[in-house]
């Protein structure tokens, strides 16, 4: 029953709240599962982290007495404590880019009832000096075909907030949290905590911009076709021309690899891997160098490729079949990309193989 008697209906929540408990914490549980499920494999973007916890009881009371309290008192208006905190369920749904939230909101907005949206990022950006937080909360509760099925029936009133970040954000918010004393402070200091607001912020504008600008560089490299092989010549030959290539990278192998196996399905973080591995014993390849080398090794590599396969139920992927390439170009220099295995049974049926001519 709603007082204007603050002590009373802290009591009356106390309460509430103890009896509740079990319900909340199953929900909390259950919701962070449904909706970790609702994201997962997404294609229109990378699966996000999702977290969840039940609000400390005295947190929520301390919540309501900041934000609610005096203008329920003043308006003389009765109240239940229980009715205003919509966030005793809360998750958090980390994103690692913010141009991610609207492909999530969708998401939620397609499985819950949305009954409040607030978004920060609009209140930071909209002042020129103010630097923090951003992110986009949601006031959920399930939607009416959900609420009755018998997994959730015992959440079907309840309310719960969702918190969209990306990592950064999320960074800052716990860092920013632990800062004590924030707003009495002396000038210099709160200065310092708005430059690294400041920084966090452009770090995350700078990891979209990484990522859009990568995708580009992809979307050309498999586009365009590789630069035009080079004679048959030693796979570290210096190059002839005025202005030297430039040095192989990921997207330039990319663009080579679209080439030579078009029906092989190259990953992006192994190509990073492999291109790095690469340079590490050959600093001065190039793109073309590379597939100089697979157009000199031709023949030969597809024959050992049979044999591989014949012998030993082998099969030689795209990256082992380059690492043979270069290693037949310059054994000495290239003998690291084998494994000593590798390396003997290579050597052992170039040895054998009859020599053409």
């Amino acid at each position: 029953m709603t007082s204007l008697d603050f002590a009373t209906e802290k009591e009356a929540f106390k309460e509430y709240f103890a009896t509740n408990a079990a319900v909340v914490q199953a929900a909390a549980v259950s919701l962070r599962t449904l909706l970790a499920l609702l994201l997962t494999d997404n294609d229109d973007f990378p699966t996000p982290q999702v977290l969840a916890r039940v609000k400390d009881r005295d947190e929520c009371v301390a919540k309501f007495g900041r934000k609610y309290q005096t203008q329920f008192e003043e308006a003389k208006t009765p109240y239940e404590i229980k009715d205003h905190i919509t966030d005793i369920v809360g998750l958090r749904i980390i994103c690692l880019y913010e141009a991610d939230f609207s492909l999530v909101r969708t998401v939620l907005v397609e499985n819950f009832e949305i009954l409040d949206e607030s978004d920060k990022s609009q209140v930071v950006e909209s002042h020129e000096g103010l630097f923090g937080y951003k992110g986009l909360h949601l006031d959920l509760k399930l939607l009416a075909n959900r609420r009755d099925l018998p997994e959730y029936r015992r959440f079907r009133d309840l309310r719960f907030e969702v918190q969209l970040r990306t990592i950064v954000q999320d960074a800052w918010s716990v860092l920013d949290h632990k800062i004590k004393y924030k707003k009495s402070i002396p000038h210099e200091l709160k200065r310092r905590i708005n430059r690294l607001a400041a920084l966090f912020e452009l770090a995350d504008q700078e990891f979209l911009n990484i990522r859009d600008e990568t995708r580009e560089l992809e979307s050309r490299a498999k586009a365009e076709p590789a630069a035009p092989a080079e004679p048959a010549a030693p796979a570290e030959a210096a190059p002839t021309a005025a202005a030297p290539a430039p040095a192989l990278d990921a997207f330039s192998f990319l663009s080579l690899a679209q080439r030579q196996y078009p029906a092989y399905p190259f990953q992006g973080h192994k190509i990073d891997g492999f291109v790095e591995e690469l340079l590490v014993v050959g600093p001065k390849l190039t793109a073309a160098k590379v597939e100089a080398a697979l157009l000199r090794a031709g023949q030969m590599l597809e024959d050992y490729k049979t044999y591989q396969q014949e012998r030993y139920f082998n099969r030689l992927n795209p990256y082992t079949t380059i690492r043979h390439a270069l290693y037949l170009g310059d054994r000495e220099r290239f003998a690291p990309l084998l494994f000593d295995l590798q390396r003997r049974n290579f050597d052992a049926w170039l040895a054998e193989r009859p020599v053409a001519g």
